[in-house]
């Protein structure tokens, strides 16, 4: 018998820590969509019903009444701030949004071509070597200190990411304006002119924050969590959380709509994607519908297409006439696949990256911002897990198990006595892995050493910059 464990809401769980010692078996979960790893009072999701609720708040009247800030008091703190925290939690962030100016040189440092997020994953990493938590002080306060000042240099590394790719100067933040006027400021202000915020633009910009901010325990959240298991420096486990948002599984999923939309190109054309979508063998997906949680809607997509169209109507005649021809066809394609049974049937609904992508795009976000959008949001839920992960009890450092499919012990080979292929009948799964090719390395001379012969134009890249 293994203990059960009984949740504020949602389905039991069953106690398995234990089983290991008591039967000698492990339990095997590739992607743990069936593990609860680990306790937590912070976000909840209940997929069947489209709930998402954030210390016990629906993130429906959160997106409608609240702002960022307040979000992210709330996720830190468990409670919804009074005026006064509020006007103080405010005034914290907005003195932290400044980097140290030896920062510049880091950015200067990455090539033009480089990804705003790999700018993000390096930039973010250095700032351990600027901000160190004091194993003697008083820890609350240090991490209560970590949390500001993440949630409040992101913004400003993210538009000095951007600034940077276009080779145009940064621009600084100015504490006057709200978290989402600052970033918006940062992003499309220039030093030769003033530059005003649209109020509706910064409204979308927060509520795109609110709606990402956090997720329970997917992927970049649990990669933080490990690595903050092991005690690591919290601005590098937040660059953990910004490697793992990067994949086009988990955070470049609107980025991913648009080009989709790019592809399909008009509305006579959908008929045939949703087909090549329903065919198994064809590569092509219908990226932007569906959800590994959520199983009748996606709570957060409501607010979004909301939204989206909240922008698409202030913006007007300034809007690109492509923008319009993507909203028309978006529409059209949302309305297609909730119409056919195929999608209806397996609940393949919009998602929030669906109408997110394009607000974006409104809004004059560039594509590649996109997953660094969603990982200055996210950076509170990360946080807010990390801090919660610290007080674990007990505390243990993250150490998965495997269901091992390789070779069993075997007896050492002398080179010379080693077959040049392996043995076909062989049935390790390591040797389904790809093997080593010197050619597709560039190695064109395999010869190495006294007499070896290289010749003119030939190509060593083991060891090239």
């Amino acid at each position: 018998d293994l203990p059960i464990l009984t949740p504020t809401v949602g389905p039991p769980v069953l106690d398995v820590r234990g089983l290991y010692q008591r039967s000698g078996f492990f339990t095997h979960d590739p992607g743990f969509t069936t593990t609860s790893s680990c306790e937590s009072g912070i976000t909840y999701i209940d997929g069947g019903e489209g709930v998402l609720l954030h210390r016990g708040y629906n993130i429906m009247e959160l997106a409608e009444h609240a702002s960022y800030l307040e979000v992210c008091y709330l996720l830190l703190n468990g409670e919804l701030p009074t005026g006064p925290q509020l006007e103080r939690f405010e005034h914290s962030v907005t003195q932290h949004t400044m980097l140290n100016e030896k920062m510049k040189k880091f950015f200067d440092g990455f090539p033009d071509s480089a990804h705003p997020m790999g700018i993000m994953v390096g930039v973010l990493g250095a700032l351990s070597c600027f901000y160190s938590i004091d194993p003697v002080g008083d820890m609350e306060q240090e991490h209560a200190l970590a949390a500001v000042r993440l949630i409040a240099k992101m913004p400003t590394i993210a538009a000095m990411a951007y600034k940077r790719s276009l080779g145009k100067p940064y621009i600084y933040p100015m504490n006057k304006l709200s978290f989402s006027e600052n970033f918006l400021r940062m992003m499309f202000a220039t030093p030769c002119e003033d530059y005003e915020v649209d109020p509706v633009l910064a409204k979308a910009i927060d509520t795109i924050f609110i709606l990402h901010a956090d997720h329970e325990q997917n992927a970049s959240t649990s990669t933080v969590r490990i690595a903050g298991s092991s005690d690591a420096n919290p601005y590098a486990c937040m660059a953990c959380g910004i490697t793992s948002l990067w994949g086009p599984m988990h955070g470049g999923a609107n980025e991913a709509v648009i080009r989709m939309l790019e592809t399909i190109g008009s509305k006579d054309r959908i008929p045939e994607f949703l087909d090549r979508a329903k065919d198994k063998s064809d590569p092509f997906k219908l990226m932007g519908f569906g959800h590994r949680v959520y199983k009748n809607f996606d709570p957060r997509a409501v607010q979004m297409k909301k939204m989206c169209h909240e922008v698409i109507a202030t913006l007007g005649q300034r809007i690109d006439p492509i923008l319009h021809k993507f909203l028309e066809l978006a529409l059209a394609l949302e309305e297609a696949a909730l119409t056919d049974e195929y999608f209806v049937k397996r609940k393949l609904f919009p998602n929030v990256d669906f109408f997110s992508g394009i607000t974006l795009t409104a809004i004059g976000i560039p594509v590649e911002m996109f997953t660094v959008i969603f990982a200055m949001a996210r950076t509170v839920g990360w946080v807010a897990q990390w801090k919660e992960s610290m007080h674990d009890t007990p505390r243990r450092i993250s150490r998965p198990r495997q269901l091992y499919m390789g070779d069993a012990e075997r007896a050492w080979v002398p080179i010379d006595a080693r077959p040049d292929e392996p043995d076909a009948g062989r049935t390790s799964r390591r040797n389904s892995t790809s093997t080593f090719d010197e050619d597709a390395l560039g190695c064109q001379s395999p010869k190495v050493g006294p007499g070896a012969k290289i010749s003119t134009g030939s190509t060593l890249k083991l060891g090239a910059y």
